[in-house]
């Protein structure tokens, strides 16, 4: 079958590679058992953006002479995303011409937003990279963001979340168009925990601040420096000249959330950074960042980041060994 990995403009090059890596590798597992190779992995690019030869494989300008059964598209690069789909809008006619002949297309990480950009995401499920999933729900009001989803799949249009999520993806590409053992003996090679089912525990909250609104962000710095103590709207607005109601609906439309969401993901990530760099008891941490209920600052850790704050600490404390 013929596979396409796309050659992005501004693409990360350890993506691309990734892509590239997995499926030769599928390719020579094929070989080494004595069978042909499954994938024809072609290089793409569009016309007017020469690429170099990548890996040994000579890119090759996308036309309509060949369909593919499967086209992959990377990760961007982080730094001025909106800008590198518009960059990238060339190839949305190809895009949509191999999925109507029958092309399941899969993006990996940031990706997702020149799929979404083709209008293929359009009322399916999507997942990107957690911290970029307020620009994408902005960007793409009609794709049904699922930004704690490690792999999402609809119609053969596929998605997967942030940088490590890649590989979740590509095992299960491998299970779908090679075997299911296959799939196994590649996370294997690559070491991939298979059971991961979220990526929300990967996510930093880092809201914008350049947004231009001067009431949202003298509310946005009250919440950062006072978010241990103050409990509500109308503690948050005392010297904020602004009705509450006027308030919360710019605040909503700059940050993409209520001002009280704001603070409880403030109030969590503080707690995410007291887990991982200190050794203050839950309890200890559970008092810094403002909560002052054990059960109920539980309860809302696990369904912010997806597990408990002692499997966080557990996670990413850094104790290797």
């Amino acid at each position: 079958m013929y596979v396409g990995i796309l050659l992005l403009k501004d693409h990360r090059l350890l993506s691309a590679a990734a892509l590239l890596d997995v499926f030769e590798t599928a390719n020579r597992f094929y070989e080494e058992d004595g069978d042909p190779k499954p994938f024809a992995i072609d290089l793409l690019y569009q016309s007017g953006h020469d690429a170099p030869d990548f890996n040994g494989h000579t890119p090759k300008a996308a036309n309509d002479t060949v369909d593919y059964e499967l086209i992959l598209i990377p990760s961007f690069k982080h730094d001025g995303i909106a800008d590198a789909v518009k960059d990238n809008m060339p190839w949305v006619p190809w895009l949509k011409k191999q999925h109507a002949k029958g092309a399941a297309i899969a993006s990996f990480c940031t990706g997702a937003f020149l799929l979404a950009a083709s209008g293929l995401l359009d009322g399916k499920p999507a997942t990107t990279h957690i911290d970029a999933e307020n620009n994408f729900a902005k960007l793409f009001p009609n794709v049904e963001l699922q930004p704690h989803a490690v792999v999402t799949e609809k119609d053969k249009v596929y998605t997967s979340g942030g940088a490590t999520n890649t590989f979740h993806l590509l095992m299960l590409l491998l299970e779908i168009y090679c075997s299911k053992k296959v799939a196994v003996r590649a996370a294997k090679l690559f070491s991939i925990d298979l059971d991961r089912n979220r990526q929300t525990y990967f996510g930093t909250f880092t809201p914008i601040h350049d947004h231009g609104d001067v009431l949202v962000k003298q509310t946005q710095e009250k919440i950062q420096k006072h978010f241990s103590s103050v409990n509500t709207i109308e503690e948050l607005i005392t010297d904020v000249p602004a009705s509450r109601r006027n308030l919360v609906r710019r605040f909503k439309l700059v940050t993409g959330i209520t001002p009280i969401e704001y603070l409880q993901k403030t109030r969590i990530e503080a707690a995410k950074q007291m887990l991982e760099q200190s050794r203050c008891s839950i309890l200890e941490v559970m008092l810094e960042s403002g909560y002052n209920d054990l059960k109920t600052f539980r309860a809302l850790f696990k369904k912010t980041v997806g597990m408990t704050p002692k499997m966080y600490r557990e996670k990413f404390s850094g104790q290797m060994v």
